[in-house]
């Protein structure tokens, strides 16, 4: 009889439980929705680093770009990637580098790779942009003679001599003068037409084009050969003008005439450091060997005749009471020393005035004109006469001494009366 109690107790099966709880609504509930649930931050946090590695991976492989005025990578305003993305459309090959090794490989391996075969018109064309002179001569003779056609924008002084002493500077554009037209016979400028001439620099040359004066200086100058291009505007090649007047033409002209560009901009580690540093006998100038000695004994003789022994240090307790005496006469000796006369004359006429305003009883706040009408009318005089003492204006220390006395004497007099 047990038995049978205790199986009548028990479920019958699971599977009704389950149908009944079906058939009252109930969603089963899945493993994975289950586990998601119970390992909910771990499930955010890997969620957000998968997001962050995604994102890294995507910067790594886009393409990487710079902020360097005139780089192909750079798409800012100052950039030169648009000029550069229209060149490779067309089928130059733009290498940039960005050191003297790099750039050296690059004209190498062109020339290696056939793209320089003499008289067949194409070659390589080295854009050159060194705004701030880091190449020496040497440097600038082994780029001339590694490349076909050397580009230079905006070269120094001293870049421009090491490359062709036959083109110089000669200013800049005027003011005023926003475009310039060819005005010369060359291919490319005459058929790229009127270019950009603002904050250009100009060169003398004898091919020049872009003259703002006959004479001037040209904003493009081309040696005679004209394997040597010199360009004085950085605006011209710019993403920010390409597309105004003939800057484009101008550009892909001037740089696309060669299969293979490159396009160099030297940085701090093209500049050549020498094996040890200079000494001061080598920084110094020549006359200082001679004249060194003499002028170091003239100036110790100097320091002897000049100066001044100091006694000993006197200690005198705090504060100090000067008299006003003192104050004063230490005053006129550095008035006197400095030859002060218009500063010792003003406050000589100020001290007058305070004192003959309490003498009359005119008050601390009369005016200067005021006391002069007061001390006439006290002492009797026409107020010309006592303007002229106390608004006199002496220029010399004699006359100083004489218009102080003076001053003295009209006070006495107003005190008397």
């Amino acid at each position: 009889m047990t038995p049978v109690l205790e199986s009548a107790n028990r479920p019958v099966n699971d599977g009704g439980a389950a149908d009944g709880d079906a058939a009252n609504g109930a969603r089963p509930v899945r493993p994975l929705a289950a586990w998601i649930r119970r390992h909910r931050t771990w499930t955010v946090l890997i969620l957000v680093f998968s997001l962050g590695v995604g994102l890294t991976i995507m910067a790594q492989l886009s393409p990487r770009g710079d902020s360097f005025p005139l780089s192909t990578r750079n798409a800012a305003p100052d950039g030169a990637r648009a000029a550069a993305e229209i060149l490779r459309s067309r089928g130059v090959d733009v290498r940039q580098t960005d050191n003297f090794g790099a750039t050296m490989s690059a004209l190498d391996d062109a020339a290696e790779s056939g793209a320089f075969e003499a008289g067949d018109g194409t070659g390589t064309t080295l854009f050159l942009y060194d705004r701030n002179g880091y190449l020496d001569p040497v440097q600038l003779q082994e780029l001339r003679q590694a490349t076909d056609r050397l580009v230079v924008v905006t070269p120094r002084l001293s870049t421009l001599s090491a490359l062709d002493r036959d083109i110089s500077p000669a200013g800049v554009v005027p003011s005023g003068v926003p475009i310039l037209d060819p005005g010369c016979g060359l291919d490319d400028p005459a058929a790229a037409g009127a270019v950009t001439a603002e904050s250009a620099y100009l060169y003398k040359a004898d091919l020049a084009c872009y003259e703002p004066t006959e004479g001037l200086g040209g904003l493009y100058a081309a040696s005679d050969d004209g394997s040597l291009v010199v360009l004085g505007s950085t605006q011209v090649l710019s993403n920010r003008r390409l597309d105004e007047h003939g800057n484009a033409a101008l550009t892909l002209r001037t740089l696309g005439a060669s299969d293979t560009l490159v396009w160099y901009l030297p940085g701090l580690a093209d500049v050549v450091a020498e094996d040890t540093p200079k000494t001061l006998d080598q920084l110094a100038a020549p006359w200082v060997s001679f004249l060194g000695p003499w002028l170091a004994l003239v100036a110790v003789l100097a320091m002897a005749w000049r100066g001044r022994r100091l006694g000993p240090l006197v200690f005198e307790p705090l504060p100090v009471v000067v008299k006003a005496v003192e104050t004063a006469e230490g005053r006129a000796r550095l008035y006197h020393d400095a030859h002060a006369v218009d500063r010792a004359a003003d406050n000589l006429r100020a001290g007058t005035l305070v004192r003959l305003s309490r003498l009359l009883r005119l008050g601390p706040e009369a005016e200067s004109s005021a006391i002069v009408d007061a001390a006439a009318r006290h002492l009797g005089r026409t107020r010309e006469e006592t303007a002229r003492v106390l608004e006199g204006r002496p220029h010399t220390e004699s006359e100083l001494v004489h218009w102080a006395q003076q001053l003295e004497s009209l006070e006495k007099e107003v005190t008397a009366q």
